[in-house]
């Protein structure tokens, strides 16, 4: 896919995403949210090429910008939107699916020092809510919602509700709905 293709791709998801997305150009030129993610496709591209020190400044630069923190070495899937959001933080083996939303003051972060896998892995479809941490090398399975300041030390299967600290899995009741999910007062902490 190009790379025109990827950035109205980009804009549309958050149009879908955000009820408060007037145009394409607002998106394009206002919503820090979409700039992390497009200057983290950049800094990534530089960073498997083995260019970390230009990646890792990049990222930081990325970083005072936006108020958005995306390692480098994270790998994103497509349609991915990070929604006022300031404060995201994901760490450098964090895996994010594709159609993956998080809000405000997320953290996909790690648990421990040694090397390897430290960051979660969030498959496709995975809403996350605003200050929700999770945390360690585990799997968010497809379709899952996150409640909001939920702190995930454990994997989850697909299709899961997690609210709490820590944070417990529920499967998702038939019609549920992402949005309502993650604005219903029961499902916050």
């Amino acid at each position: 896919m190009g790379v025109i293709a990827r950035v109205r791709e980009d804009i549309a998801a958050a149009k879908l995403r955000d009820p408060a997305a007037r145009s394409g150009i607002e998106i394009a030129v206002l919503y820090p949210g979409i700039h992390a993610i497009w200057a983290h496709r950049v800094w990534h591209a530089l960073w498997v090429r083995r260019v970390r020190f230009i990646a890792r400044a990049g990222s930081q630069i990325t970083r005072w910008i936006t108020g958005i923190e995306i390692h480098p070495g994270a790998t994103i899937g497509r349609r991915f939107f990070i929604d006022h959001g300031m404060g995201v933080v994901i760490g450098e083996t964090a895996e994010v699916g594709d159609d993956v939303m998080l809000y405000h003051g997320v953290t996909l972060g790690g648990r421990q020092r040694e090397g390897g896998k430290r960051h979660p892995t969030i498959e496709d479809g995975v809403a996350v809510g605003a200050g929700a941490k999770i945390l360690g090398p585990i799997r968010i399975g497809a379709g899952s919602v996150v409640g909001a300041n939920a702190v995930v030390t454990r994997d989850a299967p697909a299709d899961s509700v997690l609210v709490g600290v820590p944070a417990k899995p529920r499967a998702r009741r038939t019609g549920e709905e992402t949005r309502a999910l993650l604005t219903t007062p029961e499902y916050h902490i």
